[in-house]
């Protein structure tokens, strides 16, 4: 696959100097020979760090309940945001999406539509399922800068909010619904889009990959998982020994786990601490969990292949989430507020006023399935493990994440067995 991937990224390279090329002026996101030649990097060292720093804000306001989401999502539809913004509320979010000080916003621009590039190129060759769209749906009541327009032709969309809300509503959903394989259904519930709505920006995302190394199936058994000292509930338990690259990270005071898909881009991390009676081990992991730390599991700085006895739940699961109050967490500004500046969309003054994230997950002897849509819109006592087995009985952490993007795609807290 590494054969394929660097002459892949450089006819992508020249295919996105040919859209930039065409005419030596400057665009209204700045000029066109600015594009940083890191800015593609860049992003995704800034995605990477957004996503663990979402991921503790998350579990901060649902700290009992299991966790699912797509910060690749979420930071797509923010990235969205940030084209279209200005001043105060560009700087904001600059801030939120970790970008280098010295891309332009140009290169930011550059840098995701090469990202769009090769998500498509990629999709189409691997042995994994991974798609991500954006949708801009402005209404059509408001006159949309020209330079805006050329620049996101594939992903503005006007639409009639104040005649015909219910439809809009219902095209918007139809739409993630499409982009999701089905698996994300209703984003958009009823009453949240009316004749005031101006502005919905939103990202659908959706992987599904097959297990490099399947569990069998007939291996599969009815077994407890420790939801905590007090409670233990039945799970359909898989089960597989093989060998794995596998690691104990006494900084995180976890042992961690590599399960690859098919292609081998892709894999799902799996961060288990010891059983606590508390549940603060879990919650330990994830405090020292930072950049640095990350980048080292996915690196198997540390890591060694072993034969390993790995028991992980079967499991399904959807979340839904508030982002409004989690992203003013990390730091959005007045993104959601009355003094928000959307001036590089349009000099008609427009409104952002809620967000909303679902994701759903499906873990099974084959290989795993999920998807995740962000919308913006607006509107009014320890037990060890031993070294040869790997028994996921317990809360523990997991993260999907694309290896030559260096990008994290999905990442959740599984605490209990629905």
């Amino acid at each position: 696959m590494l054969r394929i991937m660097k002459p892949l990224v450089t006819v992508l390279m020249i295919c996105l100097a040919g859209i930039y090329c065409q005419e030596p002026v400057t665009t209204c996101l700045g000029p066109i020979y600015s594009m940083n030649k890191l800015g593609y990097q860049s992003l995704y060292t800034g995605q990477q760090d957004f996503s663990l720093a979402l991921l503790n804000a998350i579990n901060m306001a649902s700290p009992n309940e299991n966790l699912f989401f797509s910060p690749y999502s979420t930071y797509q539809a923010l990235l969205i945001a940030f084209f279209l913004s200005g001043n105060q509320t560009e700087m904001f979010l600059r801030n939120t999406l970790r970008l280098d000080k010295t891309m332009s916003k140009n290169d930011v621009e550059a840098a995701y539509k090469l990202d769009k590039l090769r998500t498509n190129f990629t999709d189409a060759l691997a042995a994994y399922k991974f798609t991500s769209a954006n949708k801009i749906y402005v209404s059509d009541a408001i006159e949309v800068r020209n330079c805006i327009m050329n620049l996101f032709r594939d992903e503005i969309s006007q639409i009639n909010f104040k005649q015909q809300p219910e439809d809009a509503r219902n095209k918007i959903n139809e739409w993630v619904e499409t982009r999701t394989n089905n698996m994300i259904k209703d984003l958009l519930p009823p009453g949240s889009v009316d004749d005031s709505t101006d502005l919905v920006l939103v990202n659908a995302a959706y992987f599904k990959g097959i297990w490099l190394k399947k569990f069998n199936p007939a291996q599969t058994a009815q077994e407890i998982f420790y939801v905590s000292s007090t409670k233990q509930i039945m799970v359909d338990m898989m089960h597989i020994e093989d060998t794995f690259n596998y690691e104990v990270s006494e900084t995180l005071g976890a042992h961690i786990l590599e399960m690859p898909y098919k292609g081998d881009n892709i894999s799902m991390y799996i961060l288990l601490p010891p059983f606590s009676k508390t549940n603060d081990a879990l919650e330990n992991t994830l405090s020292k969990l930072t950049l640095e730390e990350f980048r080292k599991i996915v690196k198997g700085n540390n890591a060694f292949k072993q034969s390993i006895q790995v028991s992980l739940p079967k499991f399904s699961l959807e979340h839904t989430i508030e982002l409004v109050p989690v992203l003013k967490e990390i730091g959005v500004g007045d993104l959601f507020d009355s003094t928000r500046d959307f001036s590089m969309l349009s000099s008609t003054p427009t409104k952002l006023d809620k967000a909303i994230h679902k994701a759903r997950i499906e873990v099974t002897e084959e290989g795993t399935e999920a998807a995740a849509s962000t919308v913006l819109f607006s509107f009014r006592s320890s037990r060890p493990i031993e070294p040869a087995q790997f028994n996921c009985n317990h809360p523990f952490i997991y993260i999907i994440f694309n290896k030559p993007e260096s990008s994290i795609l999905f990442t959740g807290v599984f605490r209990k067995p629905n």
